[in-house]
Formats: C-alpha cells, sequence, structure tokens
C-alpha cells in the first residue's frame, strides 16, 4: 500500500452497485441490501455522481455528490456518504478526496460544498471543521 498506488475516478453509472458493500460500512440500520442497490441505482439516474477512490484496483473508498443550483448559493455541490473503508482510515485519504472533490466541483462551475452529518458522528465533525467547514443551520427530517 504505497501513496502511488491510489487514485481516484469518477464511477461509471453502470458500475455504481460497486459502492454498496462501502454504503453497508456506513451502518445504515434496517436497510436492506435489495432496497439499498435500488436506490443507489435510482440516484445515479438523477444529478448524482460518484466518485471512487482506488488502491490499485480495489474500491476502498467512495463519495457521492449531488449537483444542484441553490438560491442562496448558485451552482453547488452536496456531498454525500463519504467513506473510507476502515483498514485504510487515518492516512490522509480522507482529506485528498476532499480535495479532489473540491477541484472537481469547481471545475464544473460550483461556487459552493455543503454536506450533512448525523449529530452522533463526532469524528466527521472533526474532520469536517478541520476542512473548513463551519455549520449554517440543521438538517431535520420527518419520516412518513
Amino acid at each position: 500500500m504505497t501513496e502511488d498506488t491510489f487514485t481516484f475516478a469518477i464511477i461509471p453509472a453502470s458500475e455504481i452497485l460497486t459502492i454498496v458493500p462501502l454504503l453497508e460500512e456506513l451502518g445504515s440500520a434496517n436497510i436492506s441490501e435489495a432496497t439499498r442497490k435500488e436506490r443507489v441505482l435510482e440516484m445515479a439516474s438523477q444529478n448524482y455522481e460518484c466518485v471512487g477512490l482506488y488502491d490499485g484496483d480495489k474500491l476502498i473508498g467512495a463519495c457521492g455528490m449531488w449537483f444542484m443550483t441553490r438560491h442562496y448559493a448558485g451552482k453547488s455541490v452536496e456531498v454525500d456518504h463519504v467513506i473510507i473503508t476502515a483498514g485504510y482510515q487515518g492516512k490522509g485519504l480522507g482529506k485528498k478526496m476532499m480535495e479532489w472533490v473540491y477541484v472537481y466541483a469547481q471545475n464544473k462551475g460550483c461556487l459552493w460544498v455543503e454536506l450533512n452529518t448525523f449529530v452522533h458522528n463526532f469524528p466527521s465533525h472533526k474532520f469536517y471543521y478541520n476542512e473548513g467547514f463551519v455549520s449554517k443551520g440543521y438538517h431535520m427530517v420527518k419520516e412518513f
């Protein structure tokens, strides 16, 4: 595992299901694999792209990106399900992934990046604050 073996690439929609095992590492409770696959396929048909982080040919990380235009921000990207698989965490790869995302989004004309993170996910809060993110609001949900 040397730094020169790590590469980033947009995962083609035809291969998007390769992220499902990584998403399962996030621990989304009560979601079957079949439902997760169905949702990922639907996401790939929307304004969604996903960058994969590879160690050689092995997918070890992913970051979903939703592209949209916001009335308050202009063209923006919302990062989603940022994950580096457990054996590769703590090696600076998350930072490298975010740097890749920033350049990619800016090249697509984005002026702003935003994200949601779960309240209880303290390690992610520290990571994003270190990346220069600031809390501007609350993400609220209501299930039907």
